[in-house]
């Protein structure tokens, strides 16, 4: 028998006297995300766990309070972690191409970047200084000195041998020339060599030969000496910067000792100053004028820019290890970037452009990103995993490998990488990438799962309150009494669609509260009551149902026929849930059945007209086969019945109208009329048993306010699965009209249970003899199929006599 519920049974009440306080500001604020134990566990298990592979994947609906916790749990694992290094780069001065990074402890990169500044500054003022010394310039004279007189010495001998033998030395480009002289001391010319006889000619060509030698050996002495002069000259040049710059460098390197990649990279730093001294010792000089007026070209000024350095990432201010929450995660903003500054048409860069990424930043720290923008992003994931799975994170031009014409780019050292990566998304992201990415499996092997619900305990119930104190106080609202957190939680448990749950969904709560609130003030209410939460909620509603009411108006003047009077038979009020995704609603539905004698069996029209979903035609199948489990147990059934939605003009998916579709073709069947004021949801199993369906709340509300619409004819009410009464939470209209008897909900176990509050009659069971009594449904509807049977076989009887006749014929 169908069990009639009370006011009690469709609302549980929070109890007020479980709150020891007058308002939400008495309370201490919440120091922990609520109900979600296993997820938190999950997360300590993976931030605390430093094997490789061990990273987290974040799931659950929105507004679970996932990224609230993260934030929580990784800035209290952040405070007791060790901070990490510095990371620089810097030239490199064996391939420019390949800048190499250099790591310093914490907070020592913007040190060493402004002890290399003050280098070069120092060296531009005490090099040009050194060079102008008198000191200098008196071991560089006497180098000359040196050079120029042994130089003079050799040219002199040569000079006196060639005198003695009757030639002349002349400089000239690049060497001497070598004349022979006449007898009255003039150079001898081509017609007075001629002249000679072949013996004096021989004799001079012979002379010639040896004093060339002798030049040729002497020019060979001068290179040698101005090369060694000129050795002198750099080793006078080295020696005095190396007083200006040796103890300099030994100084930085002193101060960031233990470090020997940079204490390699200052020696090579020392060693380029040396070789391009002159840099540090030009004077300035004034820019040529331009050879067009208008066109001023910038004077060419040494550059020191390889002297510097790139501090990538300073983790001097940083207090334990960085935590980074990287909303918008292109590959660039991932993994960094070389700028380019354009100048003279031409698109330049330096190691000195080189910008970090959020893995540079998170290095020996969390990296926190949302799943699907991780996704959206071209290149992103797939990068991440490999600088996960190599420990290393590269800085590289991601397009290069898609241009047609290959360009010559820098190509930075790696940097060593340790992060935990935590990605926030919702499950469908998670089952996708762990059963279509076998990469992922390996990569992020803990999962933490946030639900939407937790238990309705006194404990929990006290906690919401915290919450409501914690939120009403961070955002400066009005405080909550009692009757206002309660309220509260009551309204938990409509959104978790369960007496003894809570939703924990906070940002819809968090919500509720601000709206509460603003309710509160409007009526100049010192704190926020039941009253205020009720009215935010109807208002909300409000903003929202404008399509509910447009529907339920339809109905109302008979555009959309749904008939809540008299009795019909073969048509019952089903009920629906429309979803709109920021409001659902419950909207009645009539459902008729058309029987008649055939063999079709039950034919679902929508199936027909493909407007069924796979779950719908199943349900008919049940339908279908419970019929024939209790009436075909001796004799087959012969009948053909159409089931339909009417009125209905898009897709039916579900199975929670099985119950009220077999109501309908009973109906149909036996000629019983079924009341119309008496709506009915439930699915139902191939035994009768009554199964409970999603949105009942929803679904009684909306066949309640259509008949409040209509004034309440005849007492009506919705027929629902018992195991969905305590997935009870309505609302507070129709609490009143039950406990004023205007309005019935019934609970039922099985499908027969319904047919008495539906028809009027009971359902029937069989006799000992098998046979089901008279005046129950039951029997009607076996009378009707055994006449539907009759007819079905007097017609095939005919039809044979027919081709009998026919065949004699």
């Amino acid at each position: 028998m169908a069990r009639m519920l009370s006011a009690d049974d469709l609302y549980r009440a929070c109890d007020r006297k479980i709150f020891r306080f007058e308002n939400t500001e008495e309370l201490a604020p919440l120091d922990r995300i609520i109900g979600q134990e296993r997820a938190l566990d999950a997360i300590d298990f993976g931030l605390n766990l430093k094997s490789i592979g061990f990273n987290i994947y974040v799931l659950g609906d929105s507004g679970t309070g996932k990224t609230s916790a993260i934030r929580s749990f990784i800035s209290k694992k952040a405070e007791g972690e060790p901070v990490p290094p510095d990371w620089c780069y810097v030239f490199n001065y064996k391939d420019a191409g390949e800048p190499i990074a250099l790591s310093l402890a914490p907070g020592r990169g913007i040190a060493f970047q402004k002890d290399t500044a003050e280098l070069i500054s120092a060296l531009k003022v005490e090099i040009p200084k050194i060079f102008e010394s008198k000191e200098y310039e008196k071991q560089k004279s006497a180098i000359v000195e040196e050079f120029q007189r042994r130089q003079k010495e050799l040219f002199d001998a040569l000079q006196k041998e060639a005198d003695a033998k009757g030639f002349n030395i002349g400089a000239k480009m690049g060497g001497f020339t070598l004349t022979p002289r006449s007898d009255a001391g003039e150079p001898l010319t081509e017609e007075e060599f001629n002249s000679f006889d072949e013996a004096r000619k021989t004799r001079i060509r012979e002379t010639g030969k040896q004093i060339q030698e002798k030049i040729d050996d002497a020019v060979r002495v001068m290179k040698g000496e101005d090369k060694a002069a000129k050795k002198r000259l750099g080793e006078l040049e080295r020696y005095a910067a190396l007083s200006v710059l040796g103890h300099l460098i030994e100084e930085i390197q002193n101060k960031h000792g233990g470090n020997e990649k940079l204490v390699a990279w200052l020696d090579a730093v020392k060693e380029d100053i040396l070789a391009n001294i002159d840099d540090f010792k030009a004077a300035p000089e004034e820019a040529a004028a331009p050879p067009v007026p208008f066109l001023r070209v910038p004077k060419q000024e040494p550059d020191f820019t390889r002297y510097t350095v790139n501090v990538l990432v300073d983790n001097g201010e940083q207090k334990g290890s960085p935590c980074v929450f990287e909303s918008n995660p292109t590959y660039y903003n991932l993994f960094g970037r070389v700028e380019h500054k354009f100048q003279f048409g031409m698109a330049m860069t330096d190691f000195s452009m080189i910008k970090a990424g959020s893995l540079h930043k998170a290095n020996g720290g969390f990296l926190v990103l949302n799943a699907l923008d991780l996704l959206r992003n071209l290149f992103s994931y797939d990068a991440l995993k490999r600088a996960i799975r190599n420990g290393e994170v590269k800085i590289e031009d991601v397009w290069e490998q898609y241009r047609l014409l290959t360009t010559a780019t820098m190509k930075p050292e790696a940097i060593p990488l340790d992060v935990k990566v935590i990605l926030i998304g919702n499950p469908e992201i998670y089952y996708l990438l762990y059963n279509l990415d076998e990469e992922y499996r390996e990569l992020f092997k803990v999962k933490a799962d946030f639900d939407n619900r937790m238990q309705r305990t006194e404990e929990n119930v006290l906690k919401y309150a915290a919450f409501i104190a914690a939120k009403a106080r961070g955002e400066r609202l009005l405080p909550f009494d009692p009757s206002g957190v309660g309220k509260v939680v009551e309204y938990g448990s409509r959104m978790a669609e369960h007496q003894e749950k809570l939703s924990s969904k906070f940002s819809e709560i968090a919500n509720l509260i601000r709206e509460s609130h603003y309710w509160a003030r409007k009526d100049c209410a010192g704190v926020v009551s039941d009253v205020h939460v009720e009215r935010a909620l109807d208002e909300k509603v409000y903003r929202h149902s404008m399509i509910e009411d447009r529907l339920r108006e339809l109905m109302a003047e008979g555009t959309l026929i749904v008939e809540t009077s008299g009795e019909k038979a073969g048509q019952v009020n089903g009920l629906a849930v429309l979803e709109l995704g920021d409001y659902s609603f419950g909207k009645p539905s009539r459902i008729t059945t058309a029987v008649y004698a055939g063999k079709g069996g039950v034919v679902n029209i929508e199936r027909e007209t493909k407007l069924s979903g796979k779950i719908h035609e199943k349900a008919i199948l049940i339908l279908s086969n419970y019929l024939g489990r209790k009436y075909a147990e001796r004799r087959p059934i012969s009948l053909t019945a159409s089931i339909t939605f009417e009125q209905l003009y898009g897709m039916i998916e579900g199975d929670s109208a099985t119950c009220a579709e077999l109501y309908s073709l009973l109906s149909a069947i036996s000629g019983i009329p079924i009341r119309q004021n008496i709506a009915v949801t439930g699915s139902m199993d191939q035994n009768g048993n009554v199964q409970p369906i999603g949105g009942v709340n929803e679904k009684i509300e909306g066949f309640f306010d259509l008949c409040r619409l209509r004034g309440f004819e005849g007492t009506p009410g919705v027929v629902i699965p018992l195991r969905n009464v305590r997935n009870l939470m309505l609302k507070k209209s129709v609490l009143d009209a039950v406990r004023d008897g205007k309005f019935r909900v019934y609970a039922i176990d099985h499908v027969e249970e319904g047919i008495e509050v539906l028809m009027g009659i009971p359902a029937g069971e069989r006799g000992p003899d098998g046979a089901w009594p008279e005046g129950t449904l039951s029997r009607i509807v076996e009378d009707r199929l055994t006449a539907l049977r009759e007819a079905v076989k007097k017609e095939e009887n005919e039809k044979n006599k027919g081709r009998k006749k026919e065949n004699d014929v």
